[in-house]
């Protein structure tokens, strides 16, 4: 648990920024038109959830514990689950949304899109992390 926040929190504080301005654009009804920042940030959130599994696993290979597949899904897709707690400081600290339907609407919308998260950033983490493992068991020589 205490590697999945460590791995969850460092790709999220790195769109969080970004994050204000997208929710703003959604659910706030201001334009937005920065797109080429947007993938900027995109490519730095991939990279950075790819290095954090993988030194993650390498320290788990380090102790010589070689579950490593679904510890590198979980890590890679806790940022999903950091999104989803900002979902909650948005819409109470910075929206003016509420009523039954708005509320309804808001998290069930935006939990699709974190599980959407949840799952595409496990899967960058369980890919990079396989790739890393098939690199440093195929330099092993056994003499």
């Amino acid at each position: 648990v205490p590697q999945m926040i460590m791995a969850g929190f460092l790709p999220f504080s790195a769109i969080y920024i970004e994050l204000y301005y997208i929710f703003a654009s959604v659910w706030g009804h201001k334009v937005y038109t920065i797109y080429s920042i947007l993938s900027l940030v995109f490519i730095i959130l991939i990279i950075v959830t790819g290095f954090i599994c993988i030194a993650l696993t390498y320290f788990q290979l380090a102790v010589e514990d070689h579950r490593w597949w679904w510890r590198s899904f979980l890590c890679g897709g806790s940022t999903g689950v950091f999104i989803f707690a900002y979902c909650f400081y948005y819409y109470f600290m910075r929206s003016d949304m509420s009523g039954f339907m708005q509320t309804s609407f808001y998290f069930g919308y935006m939990l699709c899109v974190c599980f959407g998260f949840f799952i595409m950033l496990g899967t960058v983490g369980w890919r990079a992390c396989l790739l890393f493992v098939r690199h440093i068991y195929k330099a092993v020589k056994c003499e």
